[in-house]
């Protein structure tokens, strides 16, 4: 069974729009600035950059916003999520327990901790941060714990769990993509191709193909029988994807 988590992330920061280099960025020398404003604009520029997958600067502007306020728990969580997505772990775990310890009823930080330990096979600890989140009545965006908690039940082995809490999440916010994958690769190991090809259609109006989705898509029409509708998708995760773990266990599969 291929269960691949999905990341996802709960920053809710405010973030500054970027036009392509060409707009207009914020005047941090104005002498109107407080530091904590300046802090607040450079990590709305350093999550937006994390987004962007321009890691060096994002880097740059998310630790001058520490150096200007390293109290202030939003940009400790930022830097956790971006030393989560280079992989150091270590400094991921310092960040997010700092972030908790200066905002303990912060539900955003909560989801991201829990989702962190989850992956880090603390699955206890991580439940229990990801059920405080859901439960949090600040909590405007329950689906992203809710997924969560999915993941993190598949990693225990729970898949009847788990589908409860991506269906939950898909009743919170019909259109969050993490949820809606995750139920393709459900209804795919379940055996339940027709669900796989509806919940990809719904992912696909609101997200693009990554390699696993494009994987499950070509394993679903293999198994409906529809090879000229795999094969499309076989082509097209080789052509998208060509380095990928997906791309090279078709190409091994298909080679022998």
């Amino acid at each position: 069974m291929r269960f691949k988590g999905a990341l996802c992330v709960a920053l809710v920061l405010s973030v500054v729009a970027l036009n392509d280099g060409c707009g207009l960025l914020p005047d941090f020398s104005s002498d109107r600035l407080s530091r904590q404003e300046k802090a607040t604009l450079n990590m709305q520029m350093g999550v937006r950059y994390l987004e962007l997958g321009m890691l060096e600067v994002a880097q740059e502007k998310l630790e001058t916003a520490y150096d200007l306020d390293s109290r202030n728990p939003e940009i400790l969580n930022a830097l956790a999520v971006f030393y989560e997505r280079i992989k150091d772990n270590a400094k991921a775990e310092d960040f997010y327990e700092s972030a908790s310890s200066r905002d303990p009823d912060n539900y955003s930080i909560k989801n991201n901790f829990g989702r962190f330990l989850c992956e880090r096979g603390e699955t206890e600890k991580g439940m229990a941060l990801l059920k405080t989140s859901l439960e949090s009545p600040m909590n405007n965006r329950p689906w992203m714990a809710q997924s969560n908690m999915g993941i993190c039940l598949l990693q225990q082995n729970q898949p009847m769990q788990a589908e409860s809490f991506f269906r939950q999440a898909l009743q919170a916010n019909p259109e969050y993509s993490p949820a809606l994958k995750e139920m393709l690769k459900l209804s795919y190991n379940n055996q339940q191709y027709l669900s796989a090809r509806a919940f990809l259609e719904r992912y696909l109006a609101v997200a693009k193909h990554s390699a696993d989705t494009l994987w499950y898509a070509y394993q679903t029409e293999r198994a409906m029988g529809n090879q000229q509708g795999a094969e499309e998708y076989k082509e097209q995760l080789l052509n998208s994807f060509p380095a990928s773990k997906e791309a090279l266990d078709i190409k091994t599969a298909t080679s022998q």
